[in-house]
């Protein structure tokens, strides 16, 4: 007889079992990418593991080349390293590999089905969504209409710091900008201040976020080795999905208010409003243009994307400008002569304040919010001479390659002036794929017109209302925290003194 310790034990080794089989290598005569023999089982996973997967596999590219070759699992996987061979793979083979790469985590709630950040690029409900995006809130009509709403946001941020410097409490520059990245895209969609309906509903809204991101760029076994999907041995779907359902129902009181309002013929123009009237209008079947369903999925779309990547990049510039006191010396002056000391800056001063751009773009380049740039082949394709199988992972290293010292002098040194005058250059990936801290091609992030407009005046109107000191003893460091947005790993805290 079979004890349930032997049954125990019977269904490990055949869980291995079939992950060893599932992981065997289909061999093939075509010339694959250099790189580590991998093992039994595991394939390259060990070479990779850790906190931070983009230093790791820098360290394999400076060994095998600007592209190698990995087996992490049973998934193939081709690293490039190489602003070169980027531009190689996105001008030549883009429609080849413009899927991103699949992940369990996003399966939750079946977001995958209806997220235009993981729907396939050809997919007909993924255009439906791109369209809806960009009537509603990036094309520049739409931005320009709502300048108003991000200099109240903004002044309301200054304030606060204001408040900060009166009572000497530090300002927690992640949760700041955090603060105003979501006030301005509820203002946006919902025409409230999310954060600032109840002290917890706010500290619950901005963890549940930061717990997505960080689920969903978290080390998922079940990504290798699909087999344990049933299992979910790390929780991973089991968190994420509770955190997709608080998301929801915040969602979800928002809808059901406004439907009351509408009910009572009072209307509002913003986004939430722009998607219940396209979920009234009957297409050429009677149904819906959009579902509510799918609404609820692209607002977690907009708030995933809009808030963590900007409130990072915020705390990495005031890091590096706290680091380096000649270029905040520098910036400082910039704002002075242009602006004048304690006024408030306004959207069209931005195209004054060269040195400040350079300043963004010189911390995009360190460090990218977004370190590592993940696609699917839905095509095998030649690149650089070597065969990319279908199927296999295809992973640009954007952390990587804005630290390259065949392309940049003094990699590591924080120096914006490297981006001045005739040296400026594009962040959209046409300066030969140098600094592509938003992805590149058919995947580009489609905020990125939303994030230059807030980020550089948010930095600009903290340099200018205030000069700052650090908290304490902190040593200004800059471990990182990993996830799918790569934050500081300890929070930023600076004191403001009013000028």
């Amino acid at each position: 007889m079979i004890s349930s310790i032997d049954m125990y034990y019977i269904g490990i080794i055949c869980v291995l079992l079939l992950l060893a089989w599932t992981s065997i290598r289909v061999p093939n005569n075509k010339k694959l990418p250099p790189g580590p023999i991998p093992l039994p089982l595991i394939g390259n996973l060990h070479n990779i593991f850790g906190a931070s997967p983009h230093k790791s596999m820098e360290r394999l590219a400076n060994k095998y080349g600007p592209i190698l070759s990995l087996k992490l699992g049973r998934l193939p996987t081709v690293v490039i390293s190489s602003s070169t061979v980027a531009k190689e793979a996105v001008k030549k083979h883009d429609s080849a590999f413009s899927s991103k790469t699949p992940k369990n985590a996003v399966e939750a709630h079946n977001h995958h089905k209806f997220s235009i950040v993981w729907l396939p690029i050809d997919s007909s409900r993924r255009r439906s969504l791109r369209t809806i995006l960009n009537s509603c809130i990036v094309t520049a009509n739409k931005l320009d209409a709502n300048q108003d709403l991000r200099s109240t946001k903004i002044s309301e941020l200054i304030a606060s710091c204001h408040r900060c410097s009166q009572t000497g409490d530090a300002v927690d520059f992640g949760i700041a900008a955090s603060d105003i990245a979501i006030n301005v895209l509820s203002n946006t969609i919902f025409s409230a201040d999310l954060v600032d309906l109840c002290a917890k509903s706010e500290k619950k809204f901005k963890n549940v976020i930061r717990s997505i991101t960080f689920q969903i760029g978290k080390f998922n076994m079940v990504d290798y080795f699909p087999v344990l999907k049933w299992i979910d041995p790390q929780g991973i779907n089991r968190s994420i999905c509770a955190d997709f359902a608080k998301m929801f129902r915040i969602f979800g009181d928002f809808i059901d208010e406004r439907l009351e309002q509408r009910k009572k013929n009072q209307k509002t123009k913003d986004v939430l409003d722009i998607l219940l009237n396209m979920s009234e209008e009957k297409d050429g079947n009677g149904e819906g243009n959009i579902a509510m369903a799918t609404s609820t999925h692209i607002l977690q779309d907009l708030f995933i994307a809009g808030t963590d990547s900007s409130s990072a990049t915020l705390e990495w510039a005031m890091l590096e400008l706290m680091k380096n006191p000649h270029a905040m010396k520098k910036a400082k002056a910039e704002l002075t002569q242009v602006i004048g000391k304690k006024e408030a800056i306004k959207e069209a001063d931005l195209v004054r304040l060269p040195y400040l751009h350079c300043i963004l773009k010189e911390t995009l380049r360190i460090h990218p919010p977004v370190p590592l740039l993940s696609r699917k082949a839905e095509q095998e394709f030649e690149l650089c001479g070597y065969f990319v199988p279908k199927g296999s992972q295809v992973i640009v290293n954007i952390w990587s390659i804005g630290r390259d010292p065949t392309i940049w002098e003094d990699p590591l040194v924080f120096k914006p002036e490297r981006f001045w005058g005739s040296n400026v250059m594009d962040i959209r990936g046409q300066d030969d794929f140098k600094l592509i801290p938003f992805g590149v091609g058919r995947r580009m992030c489609p905020a990125i017109s939303l994030a230059m407009r807030t980020v550089p005046i948010m930095l600009g109107s903290l340099l200018n209302s205030f000069d700052w000191v650090v908290e304490g003893n902190d040593d200004l460091d800059a471990e990182e925290k990993s996830g799918l947005i790569v934050d500081k790993l300890r929070p930023l805290r600076l004191v403001s003194i009013s000028l």
